[in-house]
């Protein structure tokens, strides 16, 4: 056995990795018919395993510096057809992996109820006098799942809960909703956050299924005097995050209460200049909502767990493992697959770490940190033939009964010359 590259190899894996990123992503992005994320991730892996798996089996078939002149004369057909079960292979484990990471241990509760709390003081005549807040809401609740529950209150000088957590699985309540958001109008009066936060959670309150998580999304172009560690505290303790949105903060006191509210209880600050805007703002903070999966930021209250964290990286260990046995299957060859193998685990494991120390939620940058992560494993499987040493070895039964057939018999061609022991010359 010999330590070897093939650099075509490790290029065309790279190119492949680099196609399977670009599908990828708009996998991730368009979510075709509303797939759950256990079968997006499969798929994403499914596409990354067909991508490097056949930039490796053309890059052998062009320059055949690992697996040798023989597999490609008596081998290329069968690993042609060895490819799929690459793909099958990464499917399920990605499912797997994707399953496990989406449990929710330690009282961790999926969220689903989404409150609403909109400024309709009289300084919002200035900063959204096209009213495109309440456009956005009622935007977001068009896009909001079957599953999910929603409420609004708006607030000036008092707070008032003018829609109550109500479901969405059929349109009727839909409609219901957007034609009350739809009936809302700026008012006079001044900006009472506090009151409007303790109405937020007496809606939350006042749900009874205690299995259901929940997150407040606040809008607000003012200020007001709040004590954050006395009235979040209910927040904090119950792990419920509270989004909120500066709209044309001129204020910096108002700009740094609302980034204070949603540091304290796990939540994001926005800040919008043009109201115009807030339709992507709400859709962004909606998309993020308790979302787990092995390639996005985790938005939920499990942000910050060393569990979650701790089973990204196992899961990319064993995705990487099995990418890389996956391409000693297509090559029929158990040196291969030992090498491979040994080289998607320490491939898995970078990935892992990027990916968890990568990841912020902002969209440009967490694609660009998983086409780090895919280049990063798709060069380390490709490179680790020259750690771990390789040769020919046949995995299957019929790789070895070909090998043997087409190996000269002792019964064919010309006989190795033997003495004749009966034979005593002159």
């Amino acid at each position: 056995m010999q330590r070897k590259i093939n650099l075509l190899l490790l290029c065309f894996s790279l190119l492949g990795g680099g196609i399977a990123f670009v599908l990828g992503e708009l996998l991730l992005g368009r979510r075709p018919y509303d797939l759950p994320s256990i079968l997006i991730i499969a798929i994403y892996f499914a596409i990354v395993a067909l991508g490097v798996g056949l930039g490796a089996l053309l890059a052998e078939m062009i320059s055949p510096r690992l697996n040798g002149l023989s597999w490609k004369q008596r081998y290329l057909g069968m690993s042609w057809k060895l490819l799929p079960l690459t793909v099958v292979l990464l499917f399920g484990v990605g499912a797997l992996t994707e399953f496990v990471y989406e449990l929710n241990f330690g009282g961790v509760k999926p969220v689903k109820n989404v409150v609403m709390v909109i400024d309709d003081s009289g300084s919002m005549q200035q900063s959204d006098p096209g009213n495109s807040r309440y456009a956005a809401a009622e935007a977001l609740v068009q896009q909001m799942d079957k599953d999910n529950q929603v409420a609004v209150v708006t607030f000036s000088q008092d707070a008032s809960v003018v829609q109550p957590l109500i479901s969405l699985k059929s349109p009727e309540n839909r409609e219901k909703v957007s034609a009350v958001i739809r009936s809302l109008q700026t008012t006079d009066g001044g900006t009472n956050i506090s009151g409007a936060l303790n109405e937020a959670m007496n809606v939350i309150n006042s749900e009874g299924q205690t299995s259901r998580g929940a997150m407040v999304i606040m809008l607000s172009d003012g200020f007001s005097e709040f004590d954050t560690s006395r009235e979040l505290s209910e927040y904090v303790s119950r792990g419920i995050a509270v989004n909120t949105i500066g709209l044309a903060l001129d204020d910096q006191s108002g700009s740094r209460l609302l980034q204070d509210i949603a540091s304290v209880t796990g939540g994001q600050y926005y800040d919008v200049t043009d109201a115009d805007r807030l339709g992507d703002v709400f859709q962004q903070i909606y998309d993020r909502l308790g979302d787990r999966t092995l390639l996005t930021e985790r938005s939920d209250a499990t942000a910050d767990s060393p569990y979650y964290a701790v089973v990204r990286i196992l899961a990319l260990i064993l995705i990487g493992t099995a990418l890389g046995i996956g391409l000693g299957i297509v090559f029929d060859n158990r040196h291969l697959a030992k090498s491979f193998g040994f080289g998607g685990w320490v491939a898995g494991l970078c990935a892992g770490l990027i990916l968890e120390f990568g990841l912020s939620g902002q969209s440009f940058g967490d694609a660009l940190i998983r086409l780090i992560a895919l280049l990063v494993l798709a060069a380390i499987l490709s490179l680790f033939t020259y750690v771990v040493p390789v040769g020919e070895g046949r995995l299957s039964r019929r790789g070895r009964r070909e090998a043997a057939a087409a190996a000269p018999s002792s019964s064919e061609g010309f006989h190795s010359p033997r003495r004749n022991r009966g034979s005593k010359g002159f």
